[in-house]
Formats: structure tokens, sequence, C-alpha cells
């Protein structure tokens, strides 16, 4: 098998193109750097307990997006010794909404291991990053460039488009990685290692964009083998996605008589491990809606749930997932069964709720019931509450 460096430099031959400069991508980058929360400004030396905590928002999400919770994280957790000595109920509750909840909890988990093994300072070598919870391939290489300057290039979704776009790399990803990997450490300069990685990554959100890619403000331009081409829309080359099987469920919104909805907490691992949601059923490709009342929380002999119109559909990383939702009014008397609790609307923000409950509820809450509930101006008022507390979720993306 021919290597990638091989492939590179026979591709520039065949097509008389000159290698990509990284002194080119720098000079773009001291003009046009994006101005974001968590990035050094010049002169200044990069916090690695920002960049890790930008880093690991960052993943799968957008900057518009992890803006607002890179904030309220910093203000309320300034430090990796803050964080550590926070609950994980906190965290969760702080990062409902962002998705990939996996995330939140790795983020805790190397905090505590940060303080535990490394007296609150992140380490410095590439290796002993990898090591912490949570810190993959991308992250280690990303703080270690960032954060400490040290000689590696991260390589995430912009960069490999970068990379395969300047090398016409036709291999398809997932396969093509290694090889994209390969290629992109060899654009790495002697000197603002860090630098050359924001730059990356710059260039990739803001001019070779996945459509309609600036190409003629490109420092790269003239280096860009798929430039050459006209085919740069193309790369990178991406195998066929297989999606998973639909799977199927139901979801009970209990609401109390004094504005209150019922709640409980997920099992500790699996998907949405240790968030919040409203009771409901297994989620499984031989759904039978006929018998979902069967699974409603036990909380009066002569209560009836009412089938609301529609479902809430929401995508997973491995699955589609439809829920059936039903509602049921009860007493401000009720109890909450063993396991759940009755949480004011108006208090659903400070929950760890996810995007899919989020949905669930102002699925639930966006129209008046046709049968008797609490007084109903309060229940609407309610419903408002709820909504302006859920409505805000983001595209689905756990």
């Amino acid at each position: 098998m021919v290597g990638a460096m091989t492939v590179a430099a026979r591709l520039r031959r065949r097509k008389k193109i000159d290698g990509p400069d990284a002194a080119d991508l720098l000079a773009w980058y001291d003009r046009h750097a994006r101005i974001l929360p968590w990035r050094a400004r010049r002169g200044e030396r990069a916090d690695p307990y920002r960049v890790w905590l930008s880093e690991i928002m960052l993943q799968q999400t957008t900057v518009k997006a992890v803006g607002p919770y890179y904030a309220r994280f910093l203000l309320r957790w300034p430090t990796v010794k803050a964080l550590a000595k926070a609950s994980l109920d906190d965290v969760l509750r702080a990062w409902a909404g962002l998705g990939y909840y996996a995330r939140a909890r790795n983020l805790h988990a190397c905090a505590k291991a940060v303080v535990e093994r490394h007296g609150g300072q992140f380490p410095d070598d590439i290796g002993t990053l990898r090591a912490l919870p949570g810190v993959g391939t991308y992250t280690a290489a990303a703080m270690a460039a960032i954060a400490f300057d040290l000689p590696a290039v991260p390589v995430d979704g912009n960069v490999e488009r970068v990379v395969s776009r300047l090398f016409a790399v036709e291999a398809e990803l997932p396969a093509a990685k290694p090889a994209i990997r390969e290629l992109a450490a060899s654009l790495l300069p002697l000197q603002r290692a860090g630098d050359f990685a924001q730059a990356l990554m710059d260039l990739g959100a803001t001019i070779c964009s996945p459509k309609r890619p600036a190409c003629a403000l490109c420092p790269w331009n003239h280096a860009c083998a798929a430039n050459a081409r006209g085919d740069q829309e193309t790369f990178p080359r991406k195998a066929p996605k297989r999606e998973g099987r639909v799977r199927r469920g139901a979801a009970f919104v209990a609401l109390r008589g004094d504005g209150r909805v019922l709640l409980r907490r997920r099992p500790a691992k699996g998907l949405l491990a240790s968030m919040m949601e409203v009771p409901g059923t297994e989620w499984t490709h031989d759904f039978k809606e006929n018998l979902a009342r069967e699974s409603a929380p036990a909380l009066r002999a002569d209560l009836r749930w009412r089938r609301l119109p529609g479902v809430v559909r929401h995508v997973f990383t491995h699955f589609p997932l439809e829920l059936a939702v039903f509602i049921a009014p009860v007493p401000h008397t009720t109890s909450a069964p063993k396991g759940a609790r009755w949480v004011k609307l108006g208090d659903l923000r400070n929950e760890a709720l996810p995007n899919l409950m989020r949905k669930v509820l102002v699925h639930a809450l966006d129209r008046p019931p046709e049968f008797p509930l609490p007084p109903p101006s309060k229940h609407l008022v309610s419903a408002q509450v709820c909504r302006a507390a859920c409505a805000d979720a983001l595209p689905p993306c756990d």
C-alpha cells in the first residue's frame, strides 16, 4: 500500500501544484483569525482549562450553540478545581440542551481526575492527556497544540475537509482518516503549532466550507489539488451512511393540580444516562401502542391517559426515535411513585432534561387539553413558562 505522503508527492508532480506552505496559512490567520471566547488573544498564553472545556463542548456542536453554555460554565466553575468539586447533577443540569450527554459525564470525571492525579494542572504531554477520561486522540492533540504549543495537528471535521481537498484524497471516510491525519501532520511548521492548529480549523469553518467553498479567498488555493480539478465540493469522499431502524415508544406527561410535572431519573448507564425524563416505555422496534398504557406510572387507579395527536421525533446517532405522548391531569395531593418527583413547570429550566424530553414537554403543553385541568389561566401561564424553558432545545444530537 502506497503511503499518504507518497500519494501527495506524486499528485503534486502530476498536477504541477506547489505544496501548501504553512507560512501562507499563518499569514492569513494573523489577519482573519476568529475572535472566540475561549481563544487566547495574540501575546497571551492559552489557559489549558478553557481550551479543554471548549474542545469538549465543541465536539459535534456548533460554535454558535456552544457560546452561551461555555460562558455559563466558566462563570459558575472558573477553574478545573471548581468543576471537580461540583456534583454531577449540577453539571448535567448546566449541560442540558447541548446534547451528547456522555460528554458532560466525562467532563466531570476528567476534572476530578486532573485534580486527583495532577494536582489540578493539566499535563503537557499528549500520552498523559490521552489517559484522562473523555480525552480522545483529537482532544489530546488539540490541547497539546493550542494550550502547550506542542507539535501536534488535531484533525476534526473541518481539518479533514481541508486536507482531503488539498490532496484530493480519494479514499472514503472513515477509512481515510489515518491517511488524512498523516497528511495533516506533514503540513505542521516548526513553530506556532497552536496557531497553525487553530488556523486550519478557521480555514475549514469560514473558507473551505462543505458547500460553495470560497476558494478565491483561500491562502492555499494555488496548492489545492481539488481546486485545480474543479471538484472540491465532492471531498471528502464518504461511505454511504447506514441509517438505523426506527424505534418507537411512549412518554407519559402527568400534570398535577399545583402546576407540577412528574419526572424521574434515567439509569446511570446507557443512553442519556443519569438525565431526567418523564416516565415512559422502552424504545423498541416492535412497539405496540395499544399496550402502552400498561407502562404508565401508577399514580391513581381511576387515572385516564389521553393520547395526544402526532408523535415526537428525535434522531440519535445510531437510530431515529418516535414517541407517542400521553397526558393526564392529577389532583395536587397525588404523591410521586418511588424514583420520581414532582417538579414545578417554571423550574424545568433547572433540570437536566435532554432535548428529547424538552420536545415531549413542549408537545404536551403546546395545546390546551380537551379535559379539565386546574385553573385554566394558571395552566396556560405554566405552559408558556414550560415553552420558555424547553423550546430552545438544539437540533437532535445525542
